[in-house]
């Protein structure tokens, strides 16, 4: 691939990663909205996804569009940013992975047990190690500040459940949820607009 084809690219794939966060959390926001009846402490955002009227299919579209976007984002931004770096491509294709089981809550909504809580989980999961062995990959290309901003974001993504499960500060999971996807939105949208300019 050309260095041009390659830039082309890239830009491509770093819009795309900007724009999935922003579709999510669009589609959930309107989702909730919609729905008075929802509590962030005693809902799943999961719960919006069986809802009938508008609030289900904006829900479940907003994941599927957003992972998406994400699996792109890593196969045209983040592999072809780390293309010379073993780490980072091995935490690229986590990251990617972790974009498939966020498509699969989207498809396979509560109504679907326990697929859908299996595929939550392996999301959760996935994400912040991705973000672990990207910290290592911008650590070996001594870029300290994008190491320390990585693993800080995978720290603030996977401590919602940590804390959830050694305190069940909770009754249920909205909170963790949205804590943790903020935080992995943040890391994209940001990665995105250093990729742009790169």
């Amino acid at each position: 691939m050309s260095n041009p084809t390659r830039i082309k690219y890239l830009k491509i794939g770093s819009a795309l990663g900007i724009a999935a966060p922003i579709v999510a959390f669009s589609c959930i926001i309107i989702a909730i909205v919609s729905y008075p009846a929802f509590s962030w402490t005693n809902n799943a955002l999961s719960d919006l996804g069986v809802i009938s009227g508008v609030t289900g299919p904006v829900f479940n579209f907003g994941l599927v569009a957003s992972g998406f976007l994400g699996l792109l984002f890593a196969v045209f931004g983040l592999v072809i940013y780390f293309r010379k770096s073993l780490v980072g491509k091995v935490g690229s294709g986590f990251f990617a992975a972790a974009t498939v089981p966020l498509m699969a809550i989207g498809v396979f909504n509560e109504s679907f047990s326990p697929t859908h809580y299996l595929v939550s989980v392996v999301f959760f999961t996935l994400a912040p190690i991705a973000l672990f062995i990207l910290t290592g990959a911008f650590g070996l290309n001594r870029q300290r500040k994008m190491a320390a901003f990585t693993i800080a974001v995978a720290i603030l993504a996977a401590l919602p459940w940590l804390m959830l499960f050694a305190f069940n500060y909770v009754p249920n999971v909205a909170i963790p949820e949205a804590a943790s996807g903020l935080a992995l939105s943040v890391w994209t949208i940001v990665l995105g607009k250093k990729f742009l300019k790169a």
